[in-house]
């Protein structure tokens, strides 16, 4: 049995009793977890009725072994004698309440319902097949064409079958909802958006005001790069410079990112001739340069790394994704790479999960602590890695770029902020942030949804959509963690931020590189910079974790010094123009 808390001389009798307690909680939860894991991972690979039935009880027999009254019960009894318990049993206690309150059994029929509706909810999204013209389109196609389409009434079409998933899922959401808010409510919460904010050790206003500083710090620069970007799309397409951006005429379904617009920094010439397989073996080697170990054999053996053959019948998420099925070696990753730049970072992405899982899978991290050391921590370990992979030099180091290349240095910056790094921001905590703490905390009626959420996108990423978006659409609905994973992309825009402040602190502290130009490649010192706060997870409060890395609190200073020269090059550049939409 793993004992999981720290050994102390003359441990006083509440001590030996939590002990007791979270040995057999961590083994009970460990081997469900593994259980759940599998049936999903099933479920999303390929997606069947049987599959989705498996999914569905392994839900319900974790949710019943974490939501035990019992196991409740005696985690807040043992919270009440904190002064007595070490710092990691009492993270431990907390965490076991944390999870406790996905589903508690103190209500069976409501966790059943929500485990129920969870299912059928992930069913309904990964067997989703997009239509154009009566002929199915996958996801990478749509994502294609609008990296290559420029006219705008077939990007308009493509754009628009990309949100029919919307009204198929939003029943379920609606659902799922309700359900949500009540299981959080069971063990005091006031909705599911306060449960999520809980594992940061933050209330619901408080994450709110985190996004809104972040908006406010960023939004000089994001004005100049919207103004910037409209000019070249009118440009591009032979339109009036509008007022707000339309959705279509951006290359990503969500306007989450802007790429495609700086043809200096553009890469995709470079990965013709190139191989899926290379994709994925090149950010392996990205890690295991920085003295991560290889990834075990039944990475490659289980993962489901690349689509499906055409003509397959075999439906599965096409969501990027990495798994730690048992909390210990089973490390996988689901993905569907093909050779372009935007696989390229998101394998570099997703293998940062990876090596996050394989740092912390040790036994001084019990089971339940096996974590980031916030949600954005792992977010942000692989949003590091992606900056790194673009980074001039390093794609000189695996010979990506041609010995001639001509480096210009603006471009891969104005690259850098606007894909996917500044309008992200406004996006994950604007538009998303915003709109998912109106639906929870503040239970936004059903049919407001849709008009709220392009209230939302056009006041803060000033962007509107091509024509009218009426109630029986659902457009939050087509993002993939809105179903699966909600209250979550403020963890998104959080982990943009630490990215920059990672890298900062990597590129003048250990390799004497500027943050903009340097090369992480085949450095141990940066891999054991990053194992010291990997290997951690959750045993430690994550400001203190980021205080003792780098030395400051989490904030946009050296994302903005990072931008800086862009900044006075877009003011050039906008000059007599309107800035903004207002």
């Amino acid at each position: 049995m793993l004992l999981t808390a720290s050994v102390v001389r003359a441990a006083s009798p509440v001590q030996e009793r939590a002990d007791h307690f979270l040995g057999l909680v961590n083994a009970g939860f460990q081997a469900l977890y593994r259980v759940q894991s599998e049936a999903q991972w099933q479920a999303s690979t390929n997606v069947t009725p049987a599959h989705d039935a498996a999914a569905e009880t392994a839900g319900k027999a974790f949710a019943a072994f974490n939501g035990n009254p019992t196991v409740i019960h005696e985690a807040q009894d043992l919270l009440t004698h904190r002064g007595e318990l070490t710092p990691l049993t009492v993270r431990e206690l907390e965490r076991v309440l944390l999870n406790a309150a996905e589903g508690p059994m103190t209500n069976p029929q409501l966790v059943a319902d929500r485990v129920a509706a969870e299912t059928q909810q992930a069913s309904t999204l990964n067997s989703f097949v997009f239509m154009l013209n009566g002929k199915p389109i996958t996801a990478n196609e749509i994502d294609d064409q609008l990296a290559t389409n420029r006219n705008l009434a077939e990007r308009r079409a493509v754009w628009e079958a990309s949100k029919e998933s919307g009204p198929a899922l939003k029943p379920g959401l609606v659902k799922l909802q309700r359900l949500r808010n009540g299981v959080a409510r069971e063990l005091g919460y006031h909705d599911y958006f306060a449960l999520q904010v809980a594992s940061y050790g933050m209330t619901p206003d408080e994450m709110v005001a985190l996004q809104d500083r972040f908006m406010h710090d960023l939004r000089p620069l994001y004005l100049q790069l919207h103004t910037w970007v409209k000019y070249e799309l009118a440009r591009r397409y032979g339109q009036p410079v509008p007022k707000l951006i339309p959705a279509h005429w951006l290359d990503n379904r969500w306007a989450q990112e802007w790429p495609g617009l700086v043809a200096a920094a553009s890469l995709d010439p470079y990965f013709k001739g190139r191989s899926a397989e290379w994709i994925v073996k090149t950010a392996e080697a990205f890690w295991s340069g920085l003295g991560f170990p290889k990834l075990p054999a039944s990475f490659w053996e289980k993962s489901d790394l690349y689509p499906v053959k055409p003509g397959g019948h075999r439906l599965k998420n096409t969501h990027a994704s990495c798994w730690h099925v048992d909390l210990d070696k089973d490390v996988r990753s689901l993905m569907s790479v093909e050779p372009n730049p935007e696989w390229f970072f998101t394998a570099h992405h997703e293998l940062g999960h990876g090596y996050y899982f394989i740092s912390y899978t040790r036994p001084e991290v019990p089971p339940l602590l096996r974590l980031g050391a916030n949600p954005a921590f792992h977010e942000g370990m692989g949003e590091l890695a992606s900056l790194a992979a673009g980074q001039e030099p390093y794609l000189r180091a695996i010979h990506l770029l041609p010995p001639d290349f001509k480096y210009d240095e603006t471009a891969f910056l104005l690259n850098d902020a606007l894909n996917p790094t500044v309008p992200f921001i406004f996006w994950a905590s604007g538009t998303m942030t915003h709109w998912e703490a109106d639906v929870y905390a503040h239970d936004l009626p059903p049919d407001q949804w849709n008009a709220r959420w392009w209230q939302y996108v056009r006041e803060f990423q000033g962007v509107e959509p091509p024509g009218p978006r009426g109630e029986e659409f659902c457009d939050a609905a087509t993002k993939t963690h809105i179903n699966d994973t909600p209250c979550y992309y403020y963890s998104y825009a959080i982990a943009t931020v630490l990215k920059f402040q990672l890298n900062e602190y990597i590129a003048r502290n250990i390799l004497h590189q500027p943050p903009q130009r340097c090369n992480y490649a085949g450095n141990r010192q940066v891999g054991d910079f990053l194992r010291g706060i990997m290997a951690k997870g959750a045993t430690e409060d994550w400001r203190m974790v980021l205080r003792d890395a780098t030395g400051e609190a989490l904030s946009t200073r050296a994302m903005m010094d990072y931008f800086q020269p862009l900044m006075a090059w877009l003011e050039k550049q906008n000059q007599g123009r309107p800035i903004g939409w207002e």
